[in-house]
């Protein structure tokens, strides 16, 4: 089935203070920017600083007609409490008052899904997402799986999926389960596209929605001039991927627009992608998200970056 989401999500990681602190007040204003953009898919999980990204969209949004919106959250990873000292070891600066603890057992899933639904202050979320099981397949497809398909057949849950930074795993999910969307992260994205010779076609075959995250490859094309310490998956960009990404830049200044703007529009002219979901930490960098997503990219760019060899004939366009 396909998911219904709006088209530009918001991703809750930063807001769980990844890489650095943030105020309660930047948060939910990170949010309410969104929401005045236009954004209804929200997206978040345990993992993004303990819980702490969880509890702010569900303050953020506690007066939002709940109908109107979509939630999303994520299990693999258990939140115990913990008395260890200074600050979360996994890039979420955060007291360590929590440990995670992975947990792909049908009763982790049900002790997972309870304790967020309680940190965003509410009765369901829409989509449940099996997060990061890249070394644990046996557990995630013989437990976390059916347990929750059982909660989807019994309304407790919506939609359910997986979400990862590979596309080989999730396809075997798509391949082999009755998942309905699969959150994809950088395996799609302007720069590159290893998922499409499989796992979209997989997905467009059986119908799964894909949600495209990780669009700027952790930085490398955020930026409307590549800089030459930018990341790529979370560590130094090599050279080579530099080049490229300012290669592609220079044709988006060629065509008037900029290399952020094209590359959250790119994901979408695949028709298995429904979304496309951009962290932001504050009201400031979600308004741009939004104008960089509502920006018009001239058909002629895409043509552009084709015959210059920058995208492969094959690759799908908005």
């Amino acid at each position: 089935m396909k998911v219904a989401v709006s088209r530009l999500g918001f991703g809750g990681a930063p807001i769980g203070n990844l890489y650095r602190a943030i105020s309660d007040e930047e948060a939910v204003g990170a949010v309410e920017a969104a929401w005045q953009s236009g954004v209804r898919y929200f997206d978040t999980a345990p993992h993004y600083g303990l819980g702490l990204s969880e509890r702010r969209i569900g303050e953020a949004l506690r007066d939002k007609p709940r109908d109107e919106f979509v939630l999303s959250t994520k299990v693999g990873r258990v939140l115990e409490p913990f008395d260890g000292s200074g600050f979360d070891d996994e890039g979420f600066v955060v007291p360590r008052s929590f440990r995670r603890v992975r947990d792909y057992s049908a009763d982790g899933v049900r002790r997972s899904i309870e304790s967020s639904l309680e940190r965003l202050g509410t009765d369901r979320v829409e989509i449940v997402y099996i997060h990061d099981p890249d070394d644990f397949w046996d557990e995630a497809f013989g437990e976390a799986y059916p347990a929750l398909e059982s909660l989807r057949s019994q309304g407790v849950v919506g939609a359910i999926g997986v979400g990862m930074n590979q596309w080989e795993m999730p396809e075997r999910f798509v391949r082999e389960t009755d998942v309905d969307v699969v959150m994809l992260a950088g395996r799609y994205t302007l720069l590159e596209q290893p998922s499409l010779p499989s796992f979209l076609p997989a997905c467009v075959e059986r119908g799964v929605s894909v949600v495209a995250c990780g669009v700027f490859n952790s930085g490398l094309l955020s930026k409307p001039v590549v800089a030459a310490d930018a990341k790529y998956n979370y560590e130094d960009a090599p050279a080579g991927l530099i080049a490229r990404a300012r290669d592609i830049a220079a044709v988006c200044e060629r065509h008037g627009v900029t290399l952020p703007e094209v590359a959250i529009q790119f994901a979408l002219g695949h028709p298995a992608v429904v979304s496309v979901v951009i962290g932001s930490r504050n009201a400031g960098q979600m308004t741009a998200n939004a104008a960089s997503f509502a920006a018009s990219i001239p058909p002629g760019l895409w043509e552009d970056l084709k015959s210059s060899g920058l995208l492969g004939a094959e690759v799908p366009t908005p």
